[in-house]
This record gives C-alpha cells, sequence and structure tokens, in this order.
C-alpha cells in the first residue's frame, strides 16, 4: 500500500500534474443526507458566520445552488465563488449559507422547473420540494436560523439562477429574496408565463446579473424578465437589474459580483 502511493505521488511529481488544494474557510462543512424526493442521497455544505460559535444569535439563512463551486477549489468546476473568503470578511449582516450539491449528470433535470424540448429536463419542483421539506426543517432544527420567509433567501447562477427566480416567485410562502445571476430563461417560455400570472409578494427583491458576452439571447431575456416582474406590480426599488460590459458565463464572472449583490439583498 505505501508503496504504490510512494509511486503514485512520484508519478504526479515528474509529470507535473498539480492536486488542488482545499481552500474551503474553517467556517464551511459538510453532512450528507437523505433526499427522499430524489431518491439519493445529497451532499450539504454549511457556512456558518464568524461570531456562530461565539454568541446565541439567530441568523438569516441564504439557499444556494451548485455547492460544488461555491467555497472550495478542490470541488469546484473551473474555480469557485469565494462565497465563504468574503462573507470571513464581514462583521454585520452575517447569514449562514447552506449551498446544495448538484447531481452532476442530474443537473439539468433536478434545476429546470419546465422541460426544455431537446435536452429534457423539468423536475425543479421535486428537487425544490427536497430543499423545503427535507433540508429546510434539518437545518432549522439543527442550526440557530431566523426560519422566517423575510430571513431565507435563494441564489444561483445559470441553470441555478433560473431556480433561484422560479423558488421565489413558486414558492413566496419559504423565499423572499433572489439571487439570480445569469438565469437560463431559455430553457423553456413558461418561466415568462408563471413571472406575469402570479401573485407576487410585495416584499420580493431580485437581483438580477448578466454578462454581455454570454450569449445573443441572455441580456434581452433578463431584460424582457425584469420588465415582466414591473408590469406584474413588483416595486422598481425591489428588483436590480445589472449588466457586465464583456462579462462571460463563468465562476470569474458570479464571483466578482457576489458581494454587491449579497450586500444589495441584505440591505
Amino acid at each position: 500500500m505505501k508503496t504504490t502511493l510512494l509511486f503514485l505521488l512520484i508519478l504526479i511529481n515528474s509529470v507535473g500534474i498539480s492536486v488542488a488544494q482545499s481552500t474551503a474557510s474553517k467556517n464551511v462543512s459538510t453532512f450528507t443526507i437523505e433526499a427522499p424526493q430524489l431518491k439519493t442521497h445529497k451532499r450539504i455544505w454549511v457556512y456558518t458566520p464568524q461570531s456562530y460559535h461565539n454568541s446565541n444569535k439567530n441568523y438569516p439563512v441564504m439557499y444556494m445552488f451548485d455547492a460544488q463551486n461555491l467555497f472550495d477549489a478542490q470541488t469546484s468546476y473551473v474555480g469557485e465563488w469565494n462565497v465563504d473568503e468574503y462573507l470571513d470578511t464581514l462583521t454585520n449582516k452575517e447569514v449562514i449559507v447552506i449551498g446544495i450539491e448538484h447531481g452532476n449528470d442530474k443537473r439539468l433535470e433536478e434545476l429546470t422547473p419546465y422541460p426544455h424540448t431537446t435536452y429534457g429536463g423539468g423536475h425543479g419542483d421535486i428537487f425544490m420540494k427536497f430543499i423545503i421539506n427535507t433540508v429546510k426543517p434539518h437545518i432549522d432544527i439543527t442550526y440557530r436560523t431566523q426560519p422566517e420567509v423575510e430571513h431565507t433567501s435563494v441564489f444561483g447562477a445559470s441553470l441555478g439562477g433560473l431556480m433561484a427566480f422560479y423558488a421565489t416567485i413558486k414558492y413566496p410562502e419559504t423565499f423572499s429574496k433572489a439571487g439570480v445571476f445569469s438565469p437560463s430563461f431559455w430553457v423553456n417560455d413558461k418561466i415568462y408565463t408563471l413571472a406575469s400570472s402570479s401573485e407576487i409578494s410585495k416584499t420580493a427583491k431580485f437581483y438580477f446579473l448578466v454578462g454581455s458576452k454570454e450569449g445573443d439571447s441572455m441580456v434581452p431575456d433578463q431584460v424582457k424578465m425584469v420588465q415582466l416582474l414591473k408590469d406584474n406590480g413588483v416595486d422598481a426599488h425591489h428588483i436590480e437589474n445589472i449588466i457586465i460590459e464583456g462579462g462571460e458565463h463563468n465562476e470569474k464572472l458570479w464571483s466578482e459580483n457576489f458581494p454587491k449583490a449579497f450586500q444589495w439583498l441584505f440591505n
């Protein structure tokens, strides 16, 4: 066993393979929970604020999709969001962040509320029921949270941005704020019908962000959705519509703009 391990280490060094080191903050932990709705188990990442273990405070909670890319370069696809590094710098507006891992080849199924005509998917409601009925109760029992809707937000990018938006519209009794980065509204036009026909909470807040180099439809799709929300009575002060000139569809865009979005949502 030792000989095999030594050989592997020599091989890695000789060919110049780099092994990513964990970059997760000491305030990040993980656990695995059964997901009966999805017929699997899910790893959940938990960020607790710097003050958590030295206080008796209860904290707001932000649920985020694609947990593999949020906190740790070792598990990220092409770079992490540095959510933990940023939140570690805060002494106010502290929150608990719950990251839910995507299911790799199941990601499209999990993070689309409606199916795409070519790629399929459309099991987003099942995924949301897992979060609302299994993850959230466990978090509220295990951690010192502020469980009320006004203290509960949801955040994601790409398909995760689509689901964060959908969750806030479809489940207003659970989520009151949405961070919507690079939303994949192209998946199915039913998302626009939902936005225009739903009774949206007067207190809901939406932070939209898209890069100008993400694709021909991305900016127009976001602009269209923002206008639909306003036409449906959402206060313009509860909507932020950010377009980053030259921004591309990647973790770099989302990481660099997470702090401003976070501050606006929790202002």
